[in-house]
């Protein structure tokens, strides 16, 4: 892969941006790669470990002469960095971000930046419950998907640099509108996590069930929720309250399927639960198919020592 640009800059160095970072330069698409994090500690750590090639000390700094500049913090933190760093941006950088909300962070982010400075948001759909500096790897957007959002006006030059660097860096790329995104995102990965936030806060109110049963005896579908369930707490506070709309609209959907499932066991209508678990056993089929799992029983996750 040939370079995309001459300097990155990364703000925040969680396992998203250090990911990045090892994917950057495994493929060798920046000159440069700068660094900062609100945390002495998280930039302490990163220095030890490498992640960078210039950790700094101030946001400010970190962005200065960068071509590209990707947030890579909490989405309800997203506002008040790009207030921090507009005045240090270079007249034509672009700011990107990875949050997995859109709507919001565009209203936050979009009126701090300066003419002439390009916006391009992206979202790479890949993670694992780890978190930190130490939890990235340059693998982790391979075959992954990463959507870029343009906004209104968007130059299509700086968005078409982005997606180049995404798919650079492993990752498959899509556009898509924000409202769009953030209806997709809810349906396919912030209702799941709420719903799994609550089916281990469930097992953790039932005191007739130990909690060491639970830990002990945990069969496939708990050990995901709790995989699930062990995400970030600051991300999925922010993501809830920075995608409203789309979660209760799922989530109020999900209800009423629920009600219809409490109905059918009820009334020992197993016509209705085998039709139900045939239609949703053919989704996880399309998952695999294209090729975003596989049905090996680890589900293909890569394993961190």
């Amino acid at each position: 892969m040939a370079q995309v640009y001459d300097r990155v800059a990364l703000i925040g160095l969680g396992l998203i941006a250090s990911s990045m970072f090892w994917a950057i330069r495994r493929a060798g698409l920046a000159g440069e790669v700068t660094g900062y994090a609100r945390s002495v500690e998280t930039r302490d750590t990163a220095r030890e470990i490498g992640l960078c090639d210039r950790v700094c000390d101030s946001a400010a700094e970190a962005v200065e002469g960068a071509d590209l500049v990707v947030l890579c913090v909490p989405v309800g933190a997203m506002g008040a960095v790009a207030a921090e760093i507009a005045p240090a941006l270079k007249p034509g950088a672009t700011v990107s971000d990875v949050g997995s909300v859109k709507k919001a962070v565009i209203e936050a982010v979009a009126p701090h930046l300066p003419a002439g400075v390009h916006f391009v948001p992206a979202h790479p759909l890949a993670g694992t419950e780890h978190s930190g500096p130490r939890a990235g790897f340059a693998e982790l957007f391979d075959n992954r998907w990463c959507l870029i959002v343009p906004v209104e006006g968007s130059d299509r030059d700086a968005v078409a640099r982005v997606e180049a660097l995404w798919q650079g860096m492993g990752a498959q790329t899509d556009e898509m509108d924000a409202e769009h995104h953030d209806l997709v995102l809810a349906v396919t990965s912030h209702a799941p996590h709420l719903i799994a936030y609550t089916m281990v806060g469930v097992a953790d109110d039932l005191r007739r069930v130990t909690d060491s049963e639970v830990i002990k005896y945990s069969a496939a579908g708990f050990r995901d929720f709790t995989r699930i369930a062990a995400s970030d707490p600051t991300m999925w506070r922010d993501v809830f309250l920075n995608n409203k709309e789309a979660t209760l609209e799922i989530l109020g959907r999900f209800t009423e399927e629920l009600f219809a499932l409490q109905r059918a066991i009820r009334t020992g209508d197993g016509d209705h639960l085998f039709a139900y678990f045939t239609r949703t056993r053919a989704i996880r089929r399309g998952i695999i198919e294209a090729g975003q799992d596989t049905d090996a029983p680890d589900f293909g996750r890569v394993k961190k020592g």
